[in-house]
């Protein structure tokens, strides 16, 4: 089969979100071909360059979504009355209904952002570009027209000039995907079928490919876009919050309604899909696959514990491990060991992780003055920089420790206590995110930013070794069922293979063929070393 692969900030960049899982199942999949179409999002992550590729990747087309140069097309008068309908309609979905808050649209609502979606996209196709028109006044006076009209919800109504302007800067960069000519016959439109590592802008290109060309499309979310824009946009003007939260949630309506199959992560993804209107029957749950090969004789020794501390970790050692910044609430996590020490007082604390951005640096500084503060000249607390050359592996970090820690306010699928499991280390962990599902009975889970539950499930693990070793054993077991790369891509080929037999064959027109093909990729064209990585943008 040959897949099209849709990223938004991510693969085949070496810097981004969904880089490794992407690169994971594209290399566990070799039987089948893929296209790979990426929109990056920022100058940083294109000057950090690709990974390395395999030989079943075929085709690379990429295009920035934090930049886009003015096109050159110009409308007549006619297609810039379709325009001003066309976007007048999207504007006026985004004040119809709820204008903010997850939940499914009516299917008034729904219709008539899909009718603007896909007149604008047909337009983009036949003028050769729309970001023009998408900067232009008229566009701005579209959506001052709706947030004015009789009916239009309050937020709407007192949008400031300066809202309008924002909102409509949003929408021409979401809406930039549908000048590419990603979705021509010979690109997306001659694929078997497309796979959105992501919901959201990611998923656009594919929803134009099935809405001109017929190409089924798979949606994998492990965490939630909707609810990203949600909390980012937590300090924006009412008026801006408002119709961009209705945008994103109206887009999502649709990526869900158009998904031949959804593969959401965890629990927490797919209660959040079918309150956006997924239908049950298309959704298939596929847990993250992780490499365990790293983290194998960690999990075959038994914990630190009783070692002296000299070059090795003392006895009673809590490991915690991430990315530093705020939503990981280390500073709870300090005061909690605080009471650690007074149950357990050989314990000691490690906290491993990187802080990339300036917030998480800042966050860094003050914990550790905190520990300074909490437990001073003892070196009890020892923070351990993983973003240099000079860290230790990571598979030695889990092993050094006897639990293994998780602090947040705010979690997707919870990475570092799966790479616990593998270790098998025992885990305390905060109820946040997919952290219940993922743990099952192998650890134990304590409300977000309570201190003092935090410190007695803690304390609790640390003074009983034979209840922490049960755990252990019970979440590599755990870990190994579910969690590895091997499952993940078994199930996607499986949903690959499904999809191929329950969608009937398109005949498409090949430009070497006198006559229609029935396959995307006849057999004969299947030849070792035919065809190479073209990559264009």
């Amino acid at each position: 089969m040959r897949i099209g692969l849709l990223t938004e900030g991510g693969y085949p960049y070496a810097r981004g979100e969904a880089r490794l899982w992407c690169d994971r199942l594209v290399r566990g999949l070799g039987q089948h071909e893929f296209r790979l179409y990426a929109l990056s999002r920022d100058r940083e992550q294109e000057r950090a360059g690709w990974v390395d590729l395999p030989a079943q990747v075929t085709q690379v087309r990429t295009a920035p979504l934090w930049t886009a140069e003015v096109d050159g097309t110009w409308y007549g008068r006619r297609a810039r009355r379709r325009f001003a309908e066309h976007y007048g309609d999207l504007a006026a979905g985004l004040c119809a209904g709820p204008a903010a808050g997850p939940g499914a649209p009516s299917p008034e609502e729904a219709d008539r952002f899909r009718s603007a979606l896909y007149g604008l996209a047909e337009l983009a196709r036949e003028e050769g570009g729309m970001v023009a028109a998408l900067r232009s006044e008229e566009a701005v006076r579209a959506l001052e027209r709706v947030c004015r009209a009789p009916g239009a919800p309050r937020a709407a109504r007192e949008a400031r000039v300066t809202d309008l302007l924002e909102v409509g800067a949003h929408l021409e960069q979401a809406l930039r995907p549908l000048s590419l000519d990603w979705c021509e016959a010979g690109e997306l439109g001659s694929v078997d079928l497309c796979h959105a590592a992501a919901g959201g802008l990611a998923a656009l290109p594919g929803l134009l490919a099935r809405h001109f060309h017929g190409v089924p499309l798979v949606v994998t979310e492990y965490g939630v876009p909707l609810r990203a824009h949600y909390l980012g946009s937590a300090e924006a003007p009412p008026a801006v919050r408002a119709l961009l939260a209705a945008f994103h949630g109206r887009l999502a309506a649709e990526v869900y309604r158009s998904a031949a199959v959804l593969t959401p992560g965890n629990a927490h993804v797919r209660r959040w899909q079918e309150r956006c209107g997924a239908d049950r029957a298309k959704v298939r749950t596929v847990y993250p696959g992780m490499s365990a090969a790293r983290f194998a004789e960690a999990g075959e020794r038994a914990p630190a514990g009783g070692r002296a501390s000299g070059g090795r970790v003392g006895p009673g050692t809590l490991v915690w491990v991430g990315r530093i910044e705020p939503s990981k609430d280390l500073v709870t996590l300090l005061h909690a060991f605080a009471a650690v020490r007074l149950r357990a007082p050989g314990a000691r604390l490690r906290i491993a992780g990187s802080a990339p951005d300036p917030e998480g640096a800042a966050y860094l500084l003050h914990c550790e003055e905190l520990a300074g503060r909490l437990f001073p000249g003892d070196g009890t607390v020892e923070f351990v920089d993983m973003s240099g050359p000079g860290a230790p592996p990571l598979a030695e970090v889990y092993a050094q420790g006897e639990v293994v820690v998780l602090s947040s306010v705010v979690e997707g699928f919870p990475v570092s206590v799966v790479e616990a499991m593998f270790s098998g280390r025992a885990t305390v962990s905060t109820d946040v995110g997919a952290v219940v599902e993922v743990v099952g009975g192998t650890g134990l889970v304590v409300p977000p930013r309570d201190p003092q539950a935090l410190a007695d499930a803690c304390a609790a693990l640390l003074n009983d070794p034979e209840r922490r070793e049960r755990l252990g054993e019970a979440a590599r077991a755990r870990a190994m069922e579910l969690f590895t790369v091997e499952q993940n891509v078994a199930a996607f080929h499986r949903i690959y293979l499904e999809i191929a037999g329950r969608c009937p064959a398109r005949r498409i027109a090949e430009a070497d063929a006198a006559e229609p093909r029935p396959f995307a990729v006849p057999a004969e064209l299947r030849v070792a070393g035919a065809e190479s990585v073209e990559v264009t943008r």
